[in-house]
């Protein structure tokens, strides 16, 4: 056969090019090559390292056993499981969200696929909060959106509304908020959240078309010191809520999680068909045993106490061996500051004591690291020494020659 031009689409090259450090990391790091080994202190991702919650496994088990013909059928978006989620939002965030505003999805990433594709035109901008998740940028590409970022307060990482209504054009369609945020671990307050809504109900006046609120909350279980969550889609109209129990339930390979429109969608109706057309074409639905599983599932959550623990311990332990770090708020992250400026290299030191983070620079905050708090107790009481030693180690290398010890 003679040879012919076999093109992809264009606009992958973008959709590749954004998601690429994380990609290259994941590929060819250090962490990569030494995974499998199974025996360094790996904080990179939120995987378990632990076995699964026997809840977990007995509600799945449950789900697996039909109950009629039926069981294992196409599914769309089952009464039973909406209603499920529907009623634990309105109880754990009080928002009277309704069955029918519940869209479930392979988990956050395809919500968040679908709230796009529901809403944006090409070259329309998404504005998006920088240090960002991995993917919201190739994720907007991929939609054939615009990304824009917008910096959060880098002494405090709270949401900077001036920055955002800074970017905000007649091109702006959505704004993606992310709290509990990953990876800075902040949970964005009341008051930040109605300015934010001020912004956006404002611009959306001035040019005379609708800026949608994507409110990623994977995280919004995920809370320490007692904490209660402010959904921002409690301040705004014109909001979606993306949800994945993925977090809460520390099981990332089963996908599931939905997109929830705000009770106070304008045109609500008309909104619900089309993210349901969105959804046909390509989005779909979860599997039915979780689906037949969700109602069980809205009850687990992994032991928040163990974490609080596991983060009380690690930011006093850093703390006092000269890292500065932020007591995360929400979600399972911590974000020191490197004690050298190339974080790359610093990690490589980690990785040389078996000691396994994520660069900061891989989501747009060099001089950073990023630990996960998922790892194991005896991980977490192994990688003290190591950090300590690490530490003295850039110490030593950064003293000038000569200086007194």
């Amino acid at each position: 056969m003679a040879m012919v031009d076999a093109p992809i689409s264009s606009h992958l090259n973008a959709v590749s090019a954004a998601s690429a450090p994380f990609v290259r990391f994941l590929m060819t790091s250090t962490w990569a090559a030494r995974r499998a080994e199974g025996d360094g202190c790996d904080f990179v991702v939120g995987n378990p390292q632990e076995m699964p919650l026997p809840a977990y496994v007995d509600a799945i088990r449950r789900a697996s056993v039909p109950q009629d013909a039926s069981w294992f059928a196409y599914k769309l978006n089952e009464t039973v499981p909406c209603e499920a989620a529907a009623a634990s939002l309105r109880e754990r965030l009080g928002v009277a969200y309704e069955a029918e505003d519940i869209f479930l999805t392979k988990g956050a990433s395809s919500a968040l696929v679908l709230a796009f594709s529901t809403v944006l035109e090409p070259g329309d901008e998404v504005v998006f909060q920088s240090p960002p998740w991995f993917f919201y940028e190739s994720m907007i590409a991929f939609a054939r959106g615009v990304p824009v970022r917008a910096p959060v307060d880098r002494a405090t990482f709270d949401l900077d509304v001036d920055a955002i209504a800074a970017v905000i054009t007649p091109r702006t369609r959505a704004v993606i908020v992310n709290s509990p945020n990953n990876p800075t671990g902040r949970i964005y307050p009341p008051q930040t959240l109605r300015r934010l809504a001020q912004v956006l109900t404002a611009a959306s006046e001035e040019y005379g078309r609708a800026i949608y609120l994507i409110s990623d909350e994977a995280y919004n279980r995920i809370l320490f010191d007692g904490r209660r969550f402010p959904s921002p889609t409690a301040y705004y109209p014109y909001s979606f809520l993306v949800y994945s129990y993925a977090k809460a339930l520390l099981t990332p390979g089963q996908r599931l999680g939905y997109l929830a429109l705000a009770p106070s969608m304008p045109d609500r109706e008309r909104m619900r068909g089309a993210v349901l057309a969105a959804q046909y074409n390509g989005f779909g639905m979860p599997d039915a045993v979780l689906q037949h599983a969700l109602p069980e599932l809205e009850h687990l959550c992994i032991d928040l106490d163990q974490l609080q623990r596991r983060r009380d311990l690690l930011v006093d332990a850093l703390r006092a061996q000269g890292y500065e770090v932020h007591a995360p708020e929400g979600a399972f992250y911590l974000l020191p500051r490197a004690p050298i400026a190339d974080d790359n290299a610093f990690v490589e030191a980690l990785a040389a004591r078996d000691v396994f983070v994520l660069p900061g620079s891989v989501v747009e905050l060099p001089g950073y690291f990023r630990i996960s708090l998922t790892a194991s107790d005896a991980m977490v009481e192994r990688s003290i020494p190591a950090f300590a030693a690490a530490i003295a180690a850039a110490g030593e290398r950064a003293r000038p020659v000569g200086s007194p010890r």
